[in-house]
């Protein structure tokens, strides 16, 4: 799941259609030198584009492209070129739902049965006593279980249905863990309680009173217009293309696509409490919710320029070299991007790229602040290869197989469909001298590990790849049981085989 959820500068070509309503630069400038910055920290990331837009004090004050958005045709990323921005789009979901508050037809701590009667968690307490502002932070109980909806090709409406057969790990509101499927929730109970779709009221709501007229809710939107990025991987040291990967019905929880020039308008909006320009789009009261913290996050401090973080609603709370920080990233297949502001200092950053699972948006962000700060600037490149050598040496190091062991059965019998009620079904057929696993679009030998273990070699295109899964026979000796661990947080999950019908007889 790690891979789920990581250039050269050109002039920027400024579109009426997301021109930042105002933009000016102070004098001295303080992100003198920013382009240079920029384009060292691409260069050494392997970025292949980057847009940037930073306001200051109700000012732009610099909204540029930098970098491809398309390699092989060598197209240059403007302010306006459309990215994907993943789960930044978390805290649109939650403005939508404050709106909905601030119309009387929702309440933040109503159960959300109250709404949608059908409502269902496998833990019962949950079910009865979960509210929308649970929904949007991250207390469900449940862990990620990503695979549910990643690639699954399932609708919005038979996710929400499968969440009851999804196992929590944790009492309700009883710790803060990231949950996707919650948002979708949030994102389905928004358009149930108006009669529309999550993505009218975003459109409707935010995107045209913020004049965000080229920021959609699909990458096949995206694909329609004249300035979008291409998705980037690393695979070794090599960029390449990949496939956009379209998380429509996963929606409310990341599949907005915007600009920098368009998203720092968004930006203003949280830093201004809700207000743009001279109508208050979303309550002052709501707006602040969003800002407070809601949740605790038991994580250590690594880093003395970064304090405790808490989450609100659909944002991380937090300091940055003393200052208050507020921000959320958003990473899908070949984008990350990163959202952030600092309410006491009037200053916000959106910074887009399209690259998967890259750390640049943070490190391009937080150099931007120690300028505008007028502080010493911190070697976050730096710092964050020295943390990723230490992750990669902890996940390298596993159990070695044992030695000498072999199949309980022959290989022949281990083939078969295996189903679970929410993560659909494995099929585990013989090939060759080995056994080979489809899960949804994706195939991938078994490698025997030892006993009746059996391992999927590593492929960055695969996202549960190096993995090890294990066959379990029933006491008449026949394999009935597939185990695998698509949720680490919990138990592997428990596929059953699925028995064929018997023919029919005349």
């Amino acid at each position: 799941m790690r891979r789920l959820l990581a250039a050269l500068g050109c002039s920027v070509l400024i579109l009426a259609t997301d021109l930042p309503a105002q933009q000016t630069q102070t004098s001295p400038n303080p992100l003198a030198g920013i382009d240079t910055f920029i384009t060292t920290v691409m260069d050494e990331w392997k970025v292949p584009g980057l847009a940037v837009a930073v306001v200051q004090n109700g000012d732009v004050i610099l909204s540029e492209g930098y970098g491809y958005r398309d390699l092989d045709e060598q197209l240059p990323v403007t302010s306006n070129t459309l990215f994907a921005i993943g789960s930044s789009s978390k805290s649109f979901t939650v403005a939508i739902l404050g709106m909905l508050v601030d119309d009387g037809l929702l309440d933040w701590d109503e159960p959300v049965q109250t709404y949608l009667p059908d409502f269902r968690l496998m833990d019962p307490v949950a079910t009865q006593q979960m509210t929308p502002r649970d929904l949007v932070t991250h207390r469900s109980g449940l862990p990620r279980h990503d695979l549910v909806w990643y690639g699954s090709g399932l609708t919005r409406a038979e996710m929400y249905q499968r969440l009851r057969y999804l196992e929590p790990n944790e009492e309700f509101r009883a710790v803060w863990q990231y949950q996707n499927l919650m948002y979708m929730t949030a994102g389905y109970l928004a358009g149930q309680v108006t009669g529309s779709t999550w993505e009218a009221l975003v459109r409707a709501r935010i995107f045209q009173p913020l004049r965000m007229g080229r920021s959609n809710t699909s990458v096949h939107d995206s694909q329609m217009t004249d300035d979008f990025a291409y998705p980037y991987a690393k695979m070794g040291e090599t960029v390449h293309q990949i496939d956009f990967r379209n998380i429509d019905e996963i929606g409310p929880a990341g599949s907005i696509n915007s600009s920098a020039s368009a998203m720092i308008r968004y930006v203003q909006l949280l830093l201004q409490n809700g207000k743009y320009g001279e109508e208050q789009l979303l309550s002052e009261a709501n707006a602040r919710q969003m800002q407070t913290p809601q949740m605790a996050m038991s994580r250590p401090i690594r880093y003395q320029e970064l304090g405790h973080t808490s989450y609100g609603m659909g944002l991380f709370i937090t300091t940055y070299r003393g200052e208050l920080l507020v921000h959320h990233g958003g990473n899908i297949d070949g984008f990350s991007a990163l959202l952030s502001f600092m309410p006491h200092d009037s200053v916000g950053v959106i910074v887009l790229t399209n690259l998967s699972s890259s750390p640049v948006p943070t490190i391009v962000t937080r150099g931007i602040y120690d300028r505008i700060l007028g502080l010493p600037p911190v070697d976050w490149s730096g710092l964050t290869r020295e943390r990723l050598a230490e992750n990669e040496g902890r996940e390298r190091a596993g159990a070695e197989p044992v030695a000498g062991t072999s199949l309980s059965h022959e290989l022949i019998e281990y083939a078969g469909e295996y189903g679970h009620p929410a993560y659909g079904v494995i099929t585990i057929t013989v090939d060759g001298e080995r056994l080979r696993a489809r899960y949804r679009d994706h195939s991938t030998p078994l490698e025997h590990f030892h006993y009746d273990v059996f391992e999927l070699p590593e492929n960055p295109r695969i996202p549960f790849s190096g993995i090890r899964v294990l066959f379990r026979y029933n006491k008449a000796g026949t394999i009935d049981q597939l185990l695998v661990p698509l949720e680490p947080a919990i138990d592997d999950i428990l596929f059953t085989r699925i028995e064929e019908s018997e023919p029919e007889q005349d």
